[in-house]
């Protein structure tokens, strides 16, 4: 017997999609993980998708690494997506992310690196390590805290106001700070994220206007001083204007 007529008229083709409905639907699951991370309810009111439906495209989309869980087990989405991008040379930010870290390294004498968010963590993407000397080390791939740090503070002061307000539960700085880092358009850090450790960060913006990573020295304060943003959140800041222009360019 040929169900196909009425498989139809259970489940009707999306007008403004491709046709393939199981497509058109996992890209709608994507779509929405893009605002950040969801529970299955979350999912569920952001894709108009059935709770099963849903989850079971969540589901299989862990399962081919393209979509992925916070700690809380919210989905997010996944490595893979990042790891496709980076093999297809269309990741324009990590294209252009090594000279220009390259150069705020050496302008500055310090370490230098760019983070995402993902989840419920940042992510080092990209790094430019001082050669000799005392230094802060952070290899790319490393995973750190969203509650502590400069590239913290900056991931977070341009959030929505309910996300903004869920990532200070916990947070080493405040709602008052996250204040001062949007006013001025960079953060700076003492010892939040390790002991003796300072950092300075200023937002990378997508073609939109919205934050998508973080640029930031850091090193020990005996060199950066209590002050860490008058020696280097002016180098700081046009290393991200750098980066901003170029994703501007390719939107």
């Amino acid at each position: 017997m040929d169900t196909a007529p009425l498989d139809a008229a259970l489940d009707p083709p999306d007008r403004a999609g491709s046709g393939v409905g199981v497509l058109d639907k996992a890209a709608t699951v994507l779509g929405a993980l893009e605002a950040g991370p969801c529970s299955l309810a979350q999912l569920v009111a952001a894709t108009g998708l059935a709770r099963p439906t849903a989850h079971r495209l969540a589901v299989a989309l862990e399962h081919h690494r393209l979509v992925g869980r916070d700690l809380q087990g919210r989905f997010i989405l996944g490595p893979r997506l990042g790891e496709l991008a980076a093999a297809a040379g269309e990741d324009r930010l990590l294209a252009a992310a090594g000279p220009v870290l390259n150069a705020l390294r050496d302008h500055t004498g310090e370490s230098a690196q760019l983070y995402r968010r993902q989840g419920d963590a940042r992510v080092c993407v990209a790094a430019a390590e001082r050669p000799i000397g005392l230094r802060d080390s952070i290899p790319v791939g490393s995973t750190l805290t969203m509650l502590a740090g400069s590239a913290a503070q900056v991931l977070l002061a341009w959030e929505e106001p309910d996300r903004l307000h869920r990532g200070l539960h916990g947070a080493r700085f405040s709602a008052t700070t996250l204040s001062g880092v949007r006013r001025r358009g960079w953060a700076q850090s003492l010892s939040e994220r390790e002991p003796g450790v300072a950092s300075v960060s200023a937002p990378v913006r997508g073609p939109s206007g919205r934050v998508v990573a973080a640029v930031s020295v850091s090193g020990p304060i005996e060199r950066f001083t209590r002050q860490p943003g008058r020696q280097h959140a002016g180098a700081v800041v046009a290393a991200a204007g750098q980066l901003t222009a170029v994703l501007r360019a390719g939107g």
